[in-house]
């Protein structure tokens, strides 16, 4: 297992991801923010879904999931189709032109990695891929039932903030 310092360097490393995934967001084209890259890439990966699955896949509430499939679907990027087993759904579809704007953000981002580690050996982007996905498995899927919340014992509390 390893040491407290190691985890609270983690937790500082994991703090600072913030500046990667900005300069991401920089990189997406003006009509195209963070939660509608975000329909496309789910929608493009998954396929066609209701909007309730893609609102659990994004993790957040419906409202907010309604915002971005208007602004995707307002540029003809997605389609929304009557959904035969409810009258009352919909089925959201990527387009031509969303698959289009999907390889464009796919393009763009690829680029982007490719500049920034370009002093990386294949080796060493593939253990990052491998680590960083099983990070993300040792927390579980946001979407399901949480696990029972962390509670720090009082010595644990403190007021610093990492990085």
């Amino acid at each position: 297992m390893a040491e407290q310092a190691q985890y609270e360097e983690l937790a500082r490393q994991l703090s600072a991801i913030g500046a990667v995934k900005r300069e991401l967001g920089r990189i997406l084209p003006h009509d195209c923010p963070a939660g509608s890259a975000a329909v496309l890439t789910l929608l493009g990966r998954h396929g066609d879904m209701r909007m309730s699955k893609l609102a659990e896949l994004l993790a957040v509430d419906m409202s907010v999931t309604s915002r971005h499939v208007a602004h995707v679907a307002d540029r003809g990027w997605i389609e929304r189709l009557p959904d035969p087993a409810d009258k009352r759904s919909r089925i959201l579809r990527l387009t031509d032109a969303g698959r289009e704007q999907l390889t464009e953000l796919s393009r763009r981002s690829s680029r982007l990695f490719a500049d920034r580690l370009s002093d990386w050996s294949d080796h060493e982007v593939g253990l990052l891929i491998h680590l960083m996905g099983r990070l993300r498995e040792s927390f579980g899927d946001c979407r399901a039932v949480p696990r029972p919340p962390y509670v720090p014992e009082a010595t644990e509390l403190t007021t610093r903030t990492p990085a």
